[in-house]
């Protein structure tokens, strides 16, 4: 039997390259996101701001989390190819 059969299924699985960019990206998203909705929370309720800001906001962050991802990308390539 080879070495790769004498591994666990979870050990196959933490193991993967594929499910650690999986875990990156989902923490990633989970951390930006989470702040992306307090800005956005407090930007809509706020009197003096507009509901346009509270849109350019969203439509902002979604160029912004972009390019971090890909410096992330940069920074670890091994973790993504």
């Amino acid at each position: 039997m080879n070495e790769s059969s004498n591994k666990s299924l979870k050990e196959r699985v933490l193991s993967s390259k594929a499910f650690r960019a999986f875990l990156v990206f989902s923490a990633f998203r989970a951390v930006y996101g989470a702040g992306i909705l307090v800005v956005t929370y407090l930007l809509a309720t706020s009197e003096e701001a507009p509901l346009w800001v509270s849109v350019a906001f969203l439509l902002t962050s979604m160029g912004v989390s972009r390019v971090i991802f890909r410096a992330i990308k940069r920074k670890w390539p091994g973790l993504f190819s």
